[in-house]
């Protein structure tokens, strides 16, 4: 495929509207994900100037838009075993181990998710860009469960609006610290990138808007177990959801789910934290069950998934403790 070029006079009948928006009614072939990176790559030129997605176009605007050609695939695949709830030639849902990168960054160009689906299909969608292909979403790398990836452009956008419009049924598995006063609850908030550490979200009035929504299935001494069930699909949700309650999940370093929850606790109740800590070094969060439509065949599916072995070993160690 070569470079391909359009230009656009917005008409009258357009006018005042955001760019990305007016962009992805003329181009429906292309998802708002790829005409944005289009735009903050400055592919995208309006009277000849770079905007930003946000821009508010007028009447008879002009928009110069490129699309590159494909860069090559520098992606290599490799033999990365796959636990493969699912399959056919439209879509397949994985269940990620902990550990596993969902795609190429820096610092992990190898050994991620994208790396194993390369080697294990023939295809996969473009719309991700070329670390991404066949990402419809994201689970943090030591965040163990299920995940959909998409074979081809149409299932990609189809299920990324499902998504968007919160029609996807997600639910997660979480050992936190602490114990709820409300053994149920809805947790709404905008999340956005801390500024002081860009490895953490925070929650704040000027980030997105997230909703989860939380439930107490046990209680252990110094820890509960939660069903977690999310509306949004923000960086970290969950995780900034449950340190925002002052319940961060278990093993988790990185939002104070570690040695900061040692304070205030008694000499025995340290040890045994402590010990604990020791055998089980990652946030204990596992996407356990994943619903959603069929793009294709417009069957609705749902998958359930067992819990890893770390956290039925920790399970067990606290339930008889």
């Amino acid at each position: 495929m070569e470079q391909k070029e359009y230009h656009i006079t917005v008409p009258a009948t357009k006018g005042p509207q955001r760019l990305d928006n007016f962009l992805t009614e003329q181009f429906p072939r292309l998802s708002r994900t790829r005409l944005k990176n289009l735009i903050d790559e400055n592919h995208i030129l309006v009277n000849d100037q770079i905007k930003k997605p946000s821009y508010r176009i007028r009447h008879n605007d002009h928009i110069h838009v490129i699309i590159p050609k494909p860069r090559t695939l520098e992606i290599l695949p490799e033999a990365i075993p796959l636990d493969i709830f699912y399959e056919d030639e439209y879509l397949l849902v994985v269940n990620k181990k902990a550990g596993m990168v969902v795609h190429p960054a820096f610092a992990n160009y190898t050994g991620t998710l994208v790396n194993a689906l390369l080697h294990h299909c023939s295809y996969l969608s473009g719309i991700g860009g070329v670390k991404r292909p066949g990402i419809v979403h994201r689970l943090d790398k030591d965040t163990s469960g299920l995940m959909v990836v998409a074979k081809s452009d149409f299932v990609h956008r189809h299920l990324s609006e499902q998504f968007s419009a919160r029609k996807t049924r997600r639910e997660y598995f979480a050992i936190v610290w602490g114990h709820f006063r409300k053994k149920s609850g809805r947790i709404e908030s905008y999340i956005r990138r801390s500024p002081k550490n860009r490895l953490r979200m925070i929650v704040s009035k000027s980030g997105k808007f997230a909703v989860t929504n939380y439930e107490v299935i046990e209680e252990f001494p110094l820890l509960s177990a939660l069903r977690i069930k999310l509306e949004t699909g923000r960086t970290h949700q969950i995780r900034v959801h449950m340190t925002h309650l002052n319940h961060p999940l278990f093993g988790d370093a990185t939002y104070g789910g570690r040695s900061k929850r040692l304070h205030g606790l008694n000499k025995y109740q340290q040890s045994y934290a402590v010990n604990l800590l020791k055998q089980f070094n990652r946030p204990m969060l596992h996407a356990k069950s994943l619903g959603f439509q069929h793009p294709q065949t417009m069957e609705d599916k749902q998958f359930d998934s067992e819990l890893p072995e770390d956290m039925q070993n920790l399970l067990t160690i606290i339930r008889n403790f």
